[in-house]
Parts: C-alpha cells; sequence; structure tokens
C-alpha cells in the first residue's frame, strides 16, 4: 500500500467490487460493528462509507481526523448524519438516491400483498398438519382484501413513493398523496393522484404506504390519534423510517381490530421488533431488505464509488447532501 494513497473505508462487505482508482479500499466487516469498532475504523480514512446504523457525530468525526473529505451514505435516508457537524469540518456528504427506488418500491408492494391476501397465515397454516386434516377450505375461509379500485395513500412523494404508485396503477388502485408541497408528477398522467392532507387522506385510504424521511416532524407521524383515523378495513405499510409510526399505538390498532394488517420493513427500535407485532399473525415483517436486490446493491455501490471518487478527485459529487 503506497503511503500517499487515500484510504476508503467501508463499515460493511459492498456487494460488488469498489472500483474507484488511486485508492486503498478497507472493509471493516459484514455485521454491524460496535461504536468501540467504529471509533478504531475510521483514523485516517479519506473517505468513509456508513450504512444508515452508524452514528455519524462529533465523536466519530474528531476520531477519523482533518483528513476526512467525504462520507457516504450507503442508504437514501441519512438521519444517521450530523449533517451540521460534517458541514462545520467542510466534510462532504452524500447518499445514494436512485439506486434503491426500484428495489424498495418492490417490497413495499410485496408487503401491500401479502398484507391484503393474508400471506403469512395461509403459509403457516399450509405448512401445518391441520391443512390436510381440514381438507379443502371453505368459500369463507382465508378470505382477503381486493385492491382493484381502493385507495393508495403515498405518505411522502419521492421517488419510492412514485415508483410505489406506479406499481399501484397496475392492480387497478386509485392514488392519493401527502407532501408539504404540491408534485405535479403525482398529479398528471399516468398517476393521476390527488393530494390531500394527511387528515383526509388517512380517513379515505384503504392501503397507506409510508414513505417519508425520519426527521423531529415526522417522528411518530402515525400515532394513535391519527391511527384512529383510518378504516377498519386499512392496511398500513412501512418501508422508509420505523419511527415515524408510533409502534405500540399501531399494536394497539391491530389488537383491537381497527385495521386489516400492516406491513412492516423498519421498526422504531431496529432491529429490535415490538413483540406485539411479531406475534400478530396479520402483520407482515421483514429485517429492513428494502434495496435488498442483487442488481440494486451493486448499483448502490457504484453510486458510492462515484461520490468518493469525485470528492477525492476535487469534483462535483453526483449525490451530495445538502
Amino acid at each position: 500500500m503506497a503511503a500517499t494513497q487515500p484510504i476508503v473505508g467501508f463499515t460493511r462487505n459492498p456487494v460488488g467490487t469498489p472500483e474507484i482508482p488511486g485508492v486503498c479500499v478497507k472493509v471493516l466487516g459484514a455485521g454491524k460493528p460496535s461504536r468501540d469498532e467504529l471509533l478504531g475504523f475510521v483514523p485516517g480514512l479519506s473517505a468513509l462509507v456508513t450504512m444508515y446504523t452508524d452514528a455519524v457525530d462529533d465523536e466519530l468525526l474528531d476520531a477519523a481526523g482533518d483528513q476526512l473529505k467525504v462520507i457516504c451514505n450507503f442508504a437514501v435516508g441519512y438521519d444517521n448524519i450530523n449533517i451540521s457537524a460534517c458541514k462545520n469540518r467542510g466534510i462532504v456528504v452524500c447518499n445514494t438516491p436512485d439506486a434503491v427506488t426500484e428495489g424498495t418500491a418492490n417490497i413495499a408492494w410485496l408487503l401491500i400483498l401479502a398484507s391484503a391476501r393474508r400471506l403469512i397465515e395461509a403459509d403457516r397454516y399450509a405448512r401445518s398438519p391441520d391443512y390436510p386434516k381440514h381438507g379443502q377450505l371453505g368459500m369463507d375461509e382465508f378470505l382477503g382484501m381486493d385492491l382493484c379500485n381502493k385507495l393508495l395513500l403515498v405518505m411522502g412523494a419521492g421517488r419510492i413513493g412514485y415508483a410505489t404508485a406506479q406499481r399501484a396503477k397496475a392492480f387497478g388502485m386509485r392514488i392519493a398523496y401527502v407532501a408539504r408541497s404540491r408534485h405535479l408528477d403525482f398529479e398528471m398522467a399516468p398517476l393521476g393522484a390527488h393530494r390531500m392532507t394527511l387528515e383526509e387522506g388517512l380517513a379515505a385510504a384503504d392501503v397507506v404506504s409510508v414513505h417519508t424521511p425520519l426527521t423531529e416532524q415526522t417522528r411518530h407521524l402515525l400515532n394513535a390519534d391519527n391511527l384512529r383515523l383510518l378504516k377498519k378495513e386499512a392496511i398500513v405499510v412501512n418501508t422508509a423510517r420505523g419511527p415515524v409510526i408510533d409502534e405500540q399505538a399501531l399494536v394497539n390498532a391491530l389488537d383491537e381490530e381497527r385495521l386489516w394488517a400492516a406491513g412492516l420493513d423498519v421498526y422504531e427500535k431496529e432491529p429490535e421488533v415490538h413483540p406485539g407485532l411479531i406475534e400478530n399473525p396479520r402483520v407482515v415483517l421483514t429485517p429492513h431488505i428494502g434495496s435488498a436486490e442483487i442488481a440494486w446493491r451493486r448499483a448502490m455501490t457504484e453510486m458510492v464509488c462515484a461520490n468518493v471518487a469525485a470528492v477525492l478527485g476535487d469534483r462535483e459529487p453526483p449525490n451530495r447532501i445538502g
């Protein structure tokens, strides 16, 4: 290793081979590192590639040293990074927005369909000895929810929300969205979506798909009061960030049969999952695998490399935050 080579550190094993000319690449490991491991990994790095669970704060930046020029989050969200602290030190922060869009929209629809058609309950039943004992199902058993002509409410009108809405049109659904500002791309063909207030949208929705970033304003956006606005037959899906939903309030709504089902890829205290969600057969759970498709994870690695190479080469990166 040449002493003058910049060092790029990945806190996880990337998918595909990172290709950044003129640098040395270091990888910390496969699983989530402890805080001490992370602090011990960053000294001397010129570029740091983080996951959404790696807290980047003043302590970590102090440990890294003044030579750190860029941090690239292997995710679209960046609530794990203290952007102000990085800006004060002249550190560029980037993310990987486009590469997560299609995979996360696919997971959102997997959760919607699995929730609507009671897939988890049906799968467990088909594997159990009860199925052959019972025989062919009757006409009124394992009845699911039809989605045709139902209303999908997209919370957060970004790329992933749009891609999720596109898929909904193929299932004959109507689209509404909630956002801080008007989005004409949602309202024009082919989506033809209607913008609603949060309260209006929740009261009208058959399926709610959460795609809003996590901020102080969106934390517990779906709280007990807002969940009470939903229809008894409504489905709630979250592929954004867990704390956008008050999980205890969601568990209460499900236990009291005030909702049809829920599908979750993210959790309030991730990786811990509320026992009330685990125990409820009307809840579909996945372990934050929104972008976990081979092609898209490789694309994320390529995007990270492009951002890092640009900053280290004194060029503007494609995906600078702020």
